[in-house]
């Protein structure tokens, strides 16, 4: 994977009244092609840095975007504005299905950059568990490039 991109990611959960907050820095990668924009970059983990997590962010003409993680945790969400729709979640315990409902997408990306933010809420059998926020700012790494 070429590192080309500095990668900040922000994501929020609201869960019974109580917010939790991860923030991420790291390098990786940008491209546009039919149509899709995609960022792929890894995380590791804090616990154990032996493992890692494959992510991968497409955006599909300013209205549908995927998340794919592949790794300990393994998971797919897919954001539709004002659509729900079923995900598949694989965790260590086992996998599950949730409905994910997107309120608001916004894609300012390019190749000189730019922000992706999204809103959506989580639910297991149509009760809301989560509501959920990200943002993700992309921009040229000097020395990639």
């Amino acid at each position: 994977m070429k590192d080309n991109y500095i990668i900040s990611i922000i994501g929020t959960q609201m869960i019974d009244g109580e917010a939790d907050k991860i923030e991420v820095l790291t390098t990786g990668e940008y491209e546009e092609t039919n149509g899709e924009k995609i960022i792929r970059y890894v995380e590791y983990s804090n616990e154990d840095p032996s493992l890692k997590t494959d992510t991968e962010v497409v955006v599909k003409n300013s209205a549908l975007l995927t998340i794919t993680r592949k790794g300990e945790l393994s998971s797919q969400l897919v954001l539709e504005k004002a659509r729900r729709h079923q995900c598949h979640y694989r965790t260590p315990v086992g996998d599950m299905m949730i409905g994910v409902f997107t309120s608001s997408l916004t894609d300012a990306l390019s190749p000189l950059g730019g922000e992706l933010k999204a809103s959506y809420t989580l639910d297991f059998f149509g009760d809301a568990v989560s509501e959920n926020e990200f943002y993700i700012k992309l921009k040229p790494n000097a020395k990639e490039i």
